[in-house]
């Protein structure tokens, strides 16, 4: 029996594969389990249909991750942390810092995709990556400045 993989299964292969199983795998075990659903000519036009719809979305995803990176390369951030003796700071400057003062600039950037090439635990200027997308990166200038 044909079936369409509706999720990543191990042993038969990926998402949309369509792959030959035996008929009592699939009736008793694949479909009423929700891992796969019979290979009919409606079926497959409804997995074309869904491919479509996939490409659309990750196109539409890819050009507003390009145009938040742009906007990230204009905009420069200060944070203002208390510091000691030789200006070095008290703890950190952590992504969820960061996070906050782009939601204040009317951004919404998740701190899981904030990353530092190195710790920042002194006063100075330093680059952010920002993971918008799998193709996509962004720098973000941050200005780290005494309270």
């Amino acid at each position: 029996m044909k079936i369409i993989l509706r999720q990543n299964f191990e042993q038969l292969g990926q998402v949309g594969q369509v792959v030959d199983v035996a008929d009592g795998y699939a009736r008793n075990y694949l479909i009423p389990k929700k891992i796969a659903y019979a290979a009919t000519k409606e079926n497959l036009r409804a997995l074309e249909e869904e491919k479509k719809q996939q490409v659309y979305r990750e196109k539409k995803d890819l050009v507003r991750a390009q145009k938040t990176a742009q906007e990230l390369e204009k905009l420069s951030i200060t944070i203002p942390m208390k510091v000691g003796e030789d200006d070095k700071l008290f703890g950190s400057v952590t992504s969820q810092m960061i996070a906050d003062v782009l939601q204040e600039k009317g951004m919404a950037i998740d701190k899981r995709i904030i990353e530092f090439d190195e710790a920042v635990k002194a006063l100075g200027i330093y680059t952010a990556n920002v993971k918008l997308h799998a193709e996509v990166s962004g720098k973000l200038k941050v200005w780290v400045v005494k309270e």
